[in-house]
């Protein structure tokens, strides 16, 4: 398949309004299962998911963490400007960022921007007992940013006259949550929590990775006692999630960049596992496959930098034989390769990124299944999802919608089997 020439019409189905789940259920692994394995579709409920898969396993979550991204200010008109946080720049390391004190930089999206053509916006905050003043300051020059919905993004300096205040403190105290536009409501109080997943730990994400939003403690402990070995990594979820297909056939769509951090002890597991897993959402797809690109790489030049292991959006398509299947040993060899380059280099996590496209005519080379939600028509994840199941997802979906099952970031859960 010409994966490039896909149109994306093809991909296209009719959401109703009311099938879009504005709250989640609660508790949350109470939502719906759909289970599809090997063209057979059966109906579950999400806290008997650990039946459903082979005991052993390796199951990989994103352990990221949603920020309150959103900051509000009002000018001295009266006029309401909102920045929207996307992604640090000064200094550049999200862990370094959240712990800066007195200034940093971010690369925002800018709403009511024609009300904030100069100067610098001011509000004052109560963080404990401490009154501080923060300030924003608009570089005048818009910057293109991948992470955003296809437009442009300003460098936004933050400033605030208190050396004992993180900006992690301001973010928890003034920050909202940016919960998804489909949503058609105001963020709530309820958000906070149920926006997260229990075992989010690592801050960055403007979206969360929703696939991991049904999962709890008991859940988790099902998995353990199904001998279901698990393991994390750190995808940041940014605005570009959001980003629609605009034109008619995928070439002309530009994937965002997503950083990734997966460290030593994760390849290790995967190697102990033969390279297969079970991945908690298409963040987590993404990753794992993004990995065998970065072993090739690896093994063509030890000498590569971070840098240098970026996975381009079509780099998988364009590589001799890309079409054949790949063995299993060439799997662990790319693995392998990896874990040596860490080695080499004296670290102990890998920070790359990718802005891989996962679309039918893909090859899977680590994940053997998928825990999902239900995603937009005609969006980048249904062709993942379309890939995944060798082109069944009308089928899935068309069960899902026929079943009353809730869709997007609140909706019910799937798990496909390749």
């Amino acid at each position: 398949m010409d994966t490039k020439h896909i149109s994306i019409s093809d991909y296209n189905y009719e959401l109703p309004d009311e099938r879009i789940a504005k709250f989640p259920v609660s508790p949350r692994d109470h939502s719906k299962l759909l289970v599809y394995d090997h063209g057979h579709i059966s109906d579950d409920y999400f806290y008997e998911i650990a039946t459903h898969l082979p005991q052993g396993a390796l199951m990989v979550f994103n352990n990221t963490k949603v920020i309150q991204a959103r900051l509000y200010f009002r000018k001295q008109t009266g006029a309401l400007i909102e920045v929207f946080l996307l992604e640090p720049h000064i200094p550049a390391d999200y862990e370094q960022m959240f712990l800066t004190r007195g200034r940093c930089t971010w690369q925002c999206m800018v709403g009511n921007l024609k009300k904030w053509k100069e100067g610098t916006l001011v509000r004052e905050l109560s963080i404990g007992d401490t009154l501080i003043q923060l300030k924003a300051t608009r570089q005048p020059q818009p910057v293109e940013v991948e992470e955003g919905s296809g437009s442009t993004s300003h460098l936004v300096i933050f400033e605030w006259d208190n050396a004992d205040i993180t900006f992690a403190d301001i973010l928890d105290t003034a920050g909202q949550l940016p919960i998804p536009p489909y949503l058609n409501r105001e963020t709530q109080e309820s958000d906070l929590n149920t926006y997260q997943t229990v075992y989010s730990k690592i801050k960055g994400s403007v979206a969360a990775p929703t696939a991991g939003l049904h999962f709890t403690p008991q859940v988790l402990q099902s998995l353990d006692e199904h001998g279901i070995d698990r393991e994390e990594l750190t995808l940041h979820v940014g605005a570009g999630t959001f980003k629609p297909v605009k034109s008619s056939y995928m070439e002309g769509h530009e994937m965002h960049t997503e950083h990734i951090c997966v460290h030593r002890q994760t390849l290790h597991k995967l190697l102990k596992h033969q390279c297969r897993a079970i991945a908690v959402g298409t963040t987590s797809v993404r990753t794992l496959e993004s990995l065998y690109y970065m072993g090739l790489k690896v093994l063509a030049d030890p000498q590569l930098t971070e840098h240098q292991l970026h996975v381009a959006q079509w780099e998988p398509y364009e590589l001799p034989n890309s079409e054949q299947p790949v063995s299993r040993q060439q799997v662990i060899d790319a693995i392998t390769a990896l874990l040596h380059w860490l080695d080499d280099h004296q670290l102990s996590s890998l920070h790359a990124s990718t802005q891989i496209i996962i679309a039918p005519g893909y090859q899977f080379k680590i994940v053997s299944h998928l825990i999902t939600n239900f995603h937009q028509p005609q969006s980048t994840l249904l062709l993942l999802v379309s890939a995944f199941t060798q082109g069944h997802w009308r089928e899935i979906y068309s069960h899902a919608l026929s079943h009353d099952y809730r869709f997007l970031s609140y909706g019910d859960s799937s798990v496909l089997t390749v």
